[in-house]
């Protein structure tokens, strides 16, 4: 059935057979059989033997195959039977690469996922979106994200915007009365909700119609049959840089068939050769060793908790250079607390406060009258400081639930961010009287009020009264406490309030709230402003309160550095482009300033970080170079909006996101560099013999050996190098230099050549014995393991002991297993004649393992005594 929207909220509930509590455990388990989970069906995805087989279509896979087929068909089976191991082996490698990288970004995906506060068995909870069955009733607040389509049961003012559906960019006021009008399209089912949209103001009570595929957005289009994960620029221009290398390589590899075809050699063994160098030099392993490592970095990450939603933003950590971060639940505990309140002309401590005063009392029920959240069985849904509210409630032995329900809730305007308000009209238990509450922040309550309430009178609000309550509110402010006003008045019952009836009012009194400062906050602000890092506080709480907790934390050096958001009102951007590095807290902030702020810093030429939470900060999350949202207090817009997800809400955790971000860029860095250094050693060798005309270095089963033995493994044990604490010393990367730029290409060369020369000298021991085999097998041996001792100097910048020589497992099991293969090749007699290898003396022994360590000896001491890490 579809037209709901045709129905009452009462004939809804009826067709869907839901009461007044929601459904059962069992009801749900009924309904999720027959419906299945509120989720899109993807597309079919590509089992593991199709990953498998699509290892076969790159070009230079195919060359090898070819080349083993004409091995075969000329009688050599040794080099098809090498061949045809080293594709299956690489096609292996492959497959279990990019399933375990899929694995790993599926993962984050489900722990990003969105949730959804649902009533189940007469209480309400959170549960993932998924979990959302027909006939569920949820509660919809301003920043959730619409999860299925349904039937609005309670309109509380609630604004949708649908443009995903609709393509309309304005918000939808929505209203509960049935539509009469059969054929209605869906911009106009202002009664109904759909899956997709997003709540931008207001909230709502639903319930659900339709889940999964049978929804409108389900209908009309797979999202996630057509979503395909787009690359990095990382991956982009690596794969961008492979295409431009592999014309390069092929253009050696064909000048090398030539030369040698010219020399007399046979056209197979040529063309064998050629093929082998273009695989061997070609990094092919590139896309997929940048693939793992970020999956396995963002894996750790999320055990770090932060989520990381958009892989490009792990690029991007490693260049921030200013973290623009809200206070509240940040930087500090975001266990608000009651702590003092000033009612009847004085200031009570919290827990002193007497019940049986009229006033005072009062000022307590106001507190849980004109507020949305609860605690159910110790878990706290809803805003941290609203909760504070509740628990000061609970403290006097109220229950938040049964007191809304002995004082009904009629109408309300919810909290926003630019009015900095709230209000609801709740009925009064002992008569008919109907009550405004509002509470909201001092300096804009202030100025709506018209009386002043003590135990003994209510009279007119004088001057003084105003400037005794702002007195009391700086008071609290300097001591870092958090001030909330309230005041009430009456109003004519069924009257639905409209922001105009916010005046007029009776002040009753403040309460203050205390949110002390994270323990964390203040070592990693500290390792911020090491790192090269400036953090910045914005908040939307008084710049007294918000300077005292940013001296502590030390965010703010000097009260000059702090503002107001009225005070970058009168600036143009220009100017604010101009002060904006001498401001270090922001104050009364609205998401329009957030905006300008980030932009003022891009503009200087900084990467930017943005925390936030509400619907409103989605705007600043995405103009950031990476949106951080909280994945606790976070609203689902500012979610969907950001790159990262912070699951404790813990400036700290950016802080260890930022070095992990710093660590995984170096460590591709240096797995790439790695890669590129080995082959340049190895096609310098070749071109070096080709050019003197002497007879060819390696063999063309040697180069596919090297290939397989010292690219994949080693490069991979580079990319899980361990986080370097030093790495937090060195400034903030530039994002606008490439990798590929030209000191890294300079690094690659001298590598690269050090390589080829321990391989040459080698070689020309092994010529000086006048055996080509001999000197074949000497430069294949010193290649291969000064690749393999290489890995050791490119895990980082400083030498392994700065590094820690066994830090790193992995790269000694990658070195290990290396020569263990490759003295299996150079021993066991079946293997050396099928990869072309002479028996070696001793001596011919110690000069491979002596030249091959080489090109280590230099680097390391070059390391140690020109490097400094870190200073």
């Amino acid at each position: 059935m579809n037209d709901f929207f045709r129905k009452t909220s009462d004939e809804v509930l009826k067709i869907l057979q839901v009461t007044s509590k929601g459904l059962s455990s069992d009801e749900v388990q009924k309904r999720r059989e027959e419906y299945g989970f509120n989720e899109l069906t993807e597309g079919k995805r590509k089992s593991t033997a199709e990953v498998f087989f699509d290892q076969f279509k790159d070009l230079l896979v195919i060359i090898l195959v070819v080349a083993a087929l004409i091995s075969a068909f000329l009688g050599k089976l040794e080099s098809t039977i090498v061949i045809l191991v080293v594709v299956i082996i690489n096609a292996i490698l492959g497959t279990v690469q990019h399933v375990k990288a899929e694995q790993s970004l599926n993962s984050l995906k489900a722990l990003s996922s969105p949730t959804a506060k649902v009533l189940r068995n007469g209480q309400k909870v959170e549960i993932p979106s998924r979990e959302i069955v027909v006939g569920d009733i949820i509660y919809l607040d301003a920043g959730d994200f619409v999860s299925a389509d349904g039937r609005i049961l309670e309109n509380y003012s609630i604004q949708i915007n649908e443009s995903s559906l609709t393509g309309e960019s304005l918000s939808v006021l929505k209203e509960v009365e049935p539509i009469e009008d059969e054929d209605v399209p869906i911009g106009d089912k202002k009664n109904m909700v759909f899956s997709g949209s997003y709540v931008t103001y207001g909230r709502a009570v639903i319930v659900v119609t339709s889940t999964g595929m049978e929804t409108e957005i389900g209908k009309i289009a797979n999202l996630l049959e057509s979503a395909k994960e787009k690359k990095t620029p990382l991956q982009a221009s690596l794969d961008n840089f492979g295409k431009k290398l592999a014309i390069g390589i092929i253009a050696i590899a064909i000048l090398i068939f030539a030369v040698d075809l010219f020399r007399g050699n046979e056209i197979i063994e040529s063309f064998m050769f050629a093929v082998a160098l273009a695989v061997a030099a070609i990094p092919e392993a590139l896309s997929s060793i940048v693939t793992i490592v970020l999956a396995i970095g963002t894996q750790k990450m999320a055990k770090q908790n932060a989520i990381v939603r958009k892989l490009h933003a792990v690029e991007s950590l490693g260049g921030i250079s200013i973290i623009c971060s809200d206070k509240t639940g940040t930087l500090t505990q975001n266990k608000m607390s009651v702590q003092k309140v000033f009612v009847d002309n004085k200031i009570i401590e919290q827990g002193q406060l007497n019940v049986k005063n009229t006033i005072e009392n009062r000022i307590i029920l106001m507190s849980l009258l004109c507020n949305d959240s609860v605690t159910i069985d110790k878990k706290e849904i809803g805003d941290p400081t609203e909760i504070a509210l509740v628990n000061f409630g609970e403290d006097y032995q109220y229950d938040e639930l049964v007191l809304r329900e002995e004082y009904p809730r009629l109408s309300e305007l919810p909290f926003d961010s630019d009015r900095k308000l709230m209000s609801t009209v709740v009925k009064d238990k002992d008569s008919d009287t109907h009550f405004m509450v509002t509470k909201g922040a001092v300096d804009v309550l202030i100025s709506r009020i018209k009386n002043y309430e003590t135990s003994g009178e209510t009279v007119e609000f004088t001057e003084e009264h105003k400037q005794e309550v702002e007195r009391i509110n700086r008071e609290f402010s300097m001591n870092g406490l958090r001030v909330l006003a309230f005041a009430y008045k009456e109003v004519p019952a069924g009257k639905k309030i409209s922001l105009e009836d916010e005046s007029d009012l009776t002040f009753i009194g403040l309460v203050s709230m205390m949110d002390p400062p994270r323990d964390e906050s203040f070592g990693a602000v500290a390792a911020c402003i090491e790192a090269g890092i400036k953090p910045i506080m914005i908040t939307g709480d008084h710049k007294i309160t918000a300077s005292a907790i940013a001296k502590q934390i030390g965010i703010l050096k000097d009260d000059s550095e702090a503002i107001e958001g009225a005070a970058i009102e009168k600036w143009s951007d220009e100017e604010l482009k101009e002060r904006v590095e001498g401001i270090s807290v922001y104050a009364r902030v609205s998401p329009e300033h957030k905006i300008r702020i980030v932009k003022a810093w891009q503009e200087k030429g900084n990467v930017v970080a943005m925390t936030g939470d509400g619907v409103n900060d989605g705007p600043a999350l995405k103009q950031a170079d990476i949106g951080i949202a909280m994945g606790i207090t976070g609203t689902e817009v500012a979610k969907e909006a950001s790159s990262i997800v912070l699951t404790d809400d813990n400036f700290s955790t950016i802080v260890k996101a930022i070095s992990n971000g710093r660590s995984i860029y170096a460590n591709i860095k240096n797995s790439i560099k790695f890669l590129l250094a080995g082959n340049t050693g190895g096609v310098l060798s070749v071109l070096y013999a080709s050019f003197l005309a002497l007879p060819v270095p390696f063999a063309a089963v040697h180069l596919l050996f090297i290939n397989l033995l010292t690219d994949s493994l080693p490069a991979i044990a580079i990319g899980l190098e361990p986080y370097n604490k030093k790495i937090m010393k060195e400034k903030p990367r530039d994002i606008n230099v490439p990798l590929l730029n030209k000191a890294f290409a300079r690094q690659v060369l001298v590598e690269g050549v050090l390589i080829a020369i321990a391989t040459l000298l080698a070689y020309h021991i092994g010529l000086s014995t006048g055996d080509a085999l001999i000197a074949s097998t000497m430069a294949f041996s010193t290649l291969c393991l000064a690749r393999l001792f290489h890995g050791l100097n490119a895990r980082g910048k400083g030498s392994i002991f700065q590094l820690g020589v066994f830090s790193n497992k992995f790269i000694w099991f990658a070195i290990l297993i290396g020569i263990f293969l490759l003295h299996l090749v150079l021993l066991v007699p079946p293997l050396m004649g099928v990869f072309e290898i002479a028996t070696l003396n001793s001596a011919q022994f110690i000069s491979i393992y002596g030249l091959s360590l080489l090109p280590l000896v230099v680097i390391q001491l070059y390391k140690v005594f020109f490097v400094k890490v870190g200073e």
